[in-house]
């Protein structure tokens, strides 16, 4: 009899041990549910709304891309492109293009938990500025497809017209949420502007609200109060699409929280 409940005992013990194990895991994985997550951030212009050089979206940028750090995310998970690269030697941003882009998608999210996909850009009716040229909804939605697949995904576009891609990228697995209407234009692209407005907003945000559900509310609130206080018309509206696959694990998703002061 001493054989048989030596085994139990080992059989008990090993599932003991498997157990405290995975409550190890998923206890560090609430505490930093983004660190195995990747991130592509794009400025995908340099010109303001009146032809001139602005650093507006390279500033949106690189703040965006330090705010996805400050959420648990690796710098070598965090892929920036920039249109002029040559001008900043210390982060090295790669050179905005679909392809170059849609390559750092390629190399990331295969062994990601998720995916962050930021564009801050000029955008017309037909999509959003890269460089010199206009990355369709359509093209987006196949490189996601593609690269993220059915990982969770949040996917942010902050660019006049932007909500032209809701209808291409919406899948149960994505969340999305751009800086204007369909047929709207957005504001603060201009040469003198730090942030675009949308811009501005989602910074301010992330460091006052727990979850991305929480995150659209506020941006969307923000960019209204903006744009009412400098009496700009017609308002952009920024549109929030969540999928319902995602929609009950973002409130999981929850963000770091700065210490009391």
């Amino acid at each position: 009899m001493s054989r048989p409940r030596a085994g139990l005992r080992i059989r008990i013990c090993a599932l003991a041990l498997g157990l405290a194990c995975s409550l190890l895991t998923a206890r560090a994985s609430l505490a930093a549910p983004f660190d195995s997550w990747a991130a592509v951030v794009v400025a995908g212009d340099s010109k303001g709304s009146l032809g001139g050089p602005t650093e507006a979206f390279d500033n949106a940028r690189r703040d965006i891309a330090k705010a996805f750090s400050d959420l648990g995310l690796a710098p070598g998970q965090i892929a920036q492109f920039s249109v002029r690269p040559e001008a900043e030697r210390a982060l090295k941003p790669q050179k905005a293009s679909a392809r170059a882009i849609y390559e750092a998608l390629g190399d990331l999210a295969p062994e990601a938990a998720g995916c962050l996909v930021y564009f801050t850009s000029h955008g017309d009716p037909r999509g959003v500025l890269v460089d010199d040229q206009i990355l369709p909804p359509s093209i987006l939605g196949l490189m996601l497809d593609r690269s993220c697949g059915a990982k969770p995904t949040v996917v942010v576009i902050s660019a006049c017209f932007s909500g032209v891609f809701v209808p291409a990228l919406a899948k149960p697995n994505r969340m999305i949420l751009t800086a204007a209407r369909p047929d709207r234009t957005s504001f603060g692209c201009g040469e003198s502007d730090t942030y675009p407005y949308f811009d501005a907003c989602f910074l301010s945000a992330l460091g006052e609200v727990g979850d991305f559900i929480a995150l659209g509310r506020a941006v969307g609130l923000c960019v209204r109060e903006r744009e009412q206080a400098a009496g700009l018309t017609p308002p952009s509206e920024p549109q929030v699409w969540i999928g319902p696959q995602l929609r009950p694990v973002l409130p999981l998703l929850t963000f770091p929280q700065p210490p009391s002061r």
